[in-house]
């Protein structure tokens, strides 16, 4: 394996090479029918009962993390882990929030929490692989980058110039770098196979929301977006699964 300070300009000069990219594009304006979503069926009163019901498993993810804080092995990442569950939890509510009534001004509350935990997932595995006083200075700075990316985005869609491209770094960023962390560092806590899964999750998810009305087609009761919220909330259990692992160089031996 490479030395260690090569890997770090590597992983730096991919960073910096996606952001140029993103923002040499043109600027990427909202989907107009983005709130258009394939299953709209109201159940006991509540609109778009799936879509909304489909978040309770954030909601409860985050919350059991919370309550498995004392399985952490050690403290070093405790920050982070506790920002993740808690940024997870307030997507259960946000995204709930959103889907019961879609529009752009209550999607803000949904993406906010998102990129939270994104931010905080992404900090603890900088620490965990490449270097543990960078993942925990980067931390704050991040998330807030995450915050502004959304304010970035609303604001512009209120200007009626609508620009995705800071939100689409946040988010998407992350699943570049973390995957070639994983494949160039070694880990001193967080397990492979649970960030690994957390990975393949996120993906399908990704899918799953893209074939929002051929799944619902196919399907007849379960939408892709309504997958899509069940397939995250999974990749979230495995990534509080990594985290609670943890496992110190002492007690591991």
């Amino acid at each position: 394996m490479i030395e260690s300070a090569p890997r770090r300009v590597l992983i730096g000069a991919v960073s910096a090479a996606a952001i140029a990219a993103a923002f040499w594009l043109d600027r990427i304006p909202q989907d107009p029918g983005y709130h258009e979503f394939a299953d709209r069926n109201a159940l006991l009163g509540i609109p778009n009962f799936w879509n909304v019901a489909s978040n309770l498993p954030f909601l409860l993810v985050g919350l059991i993390g919370l309550a498995w804080r004392s399985r952490l092995q050690v403290q070093a990442l405790q920050t982070q882990y506790l920002v993740f569950c808690i940024g997870v939890a307030l997507v259960g509510l946000g995204s709930a929030y959103y889907h019961w009534a879609p529009s752009t001004p209550t999607l803000v509350w949904d993406r906010l929490p998102m990129t939270v935990a994104f931010m905080a997932l992404f900090s603890a595995v900088i620490q965990d692989r490449v270097s543990e006083r960078i993942g925990r200075m980067l931390l704050w700075p991040l998330v807030i980058a995450g915050i502004a990316s959304v304010a970035w985005w609303y604001g512009s869609e209120l200007e009626s110039r609508g620009d995705l491209r800071p939100y689409a770094v946040v988010q998407f960023l992350p699943m570049l770098l973390i995957p070639l962390m994983l494949l160039l560092f070694s880990g001193r806590g967080l397990r492979d196979g649970w960030l690994w899964a957390t990975l393949v999750a996120y993906v399908l998810a990704k899918f799953a929301e893209y074939f929002d009305a051929a799944i619902y087609d196919v399907t007849g009761f379960l939408s892709g977006h309504s997958l899509k919220h069940l397939l995250a909330a999974l990749a979230v259990w495995w990534a509080i699964r990594a985290f609670c692992t943890y496992k110190s160089p002492a007690r591991a031996l």
